[in-house]
């Protein structure tokens, strides 16, 4: 079992920063793809910005510039450093991890954090 805690979300205003994180704990053999997801009110769930296990990242194109995703491998964590935040960045952000639970035999996994909310004022 893996488990996914997010953290770092709340208010800020515009032209503001927040730091969000993504914890992956449990039986973890790798932790491979992460991605931070969003999901506004009324919107599609969008991909904001995905890191490889070796650091390869990769953005959505409203994001490039301000957003900067990030890992420790060490801690089985990744990082979503948000600046310059913006009224339409308001939303649930979900972290997605893939990779290799450990046990008896390797299996892959897909989990979902609960996601936290990021609420950008103008």
């Amino acid at each position: 079992q893996v488990q996914l805690a997010e953290s770092g979300g709340g208010l800020v205003q515009a032209g503001g920063s927040l730091r969000l994180s993504c914890a992956a704990s449990g039986s973890i053999f790798s932790l491979n793809d992460v991605g931070w997801y969003r999901q506004a009110p009324g919107k599609q769930r969008e991909l904001v910005a995905l890191i490889t296990r070796s650091g390869r990242s990769n953005y959505v194109d409203s994001v490039k510039g301000r957003f900067t995703i990030s890992r420790d491998n060490a801690k089985n964590t990744v990082y979503l450093q948000m600046n310059s935040l913006k009224p339409e960045d308001t939303a649930v952000y979900l972290c997605n991890a893939k990779g290799l639970s450990s046990g008896t035999y390797l299996r892959p996994f897909d989990y979902w954090g609960q996601g936290t909310q990021v609420t950008v004022s103008s």
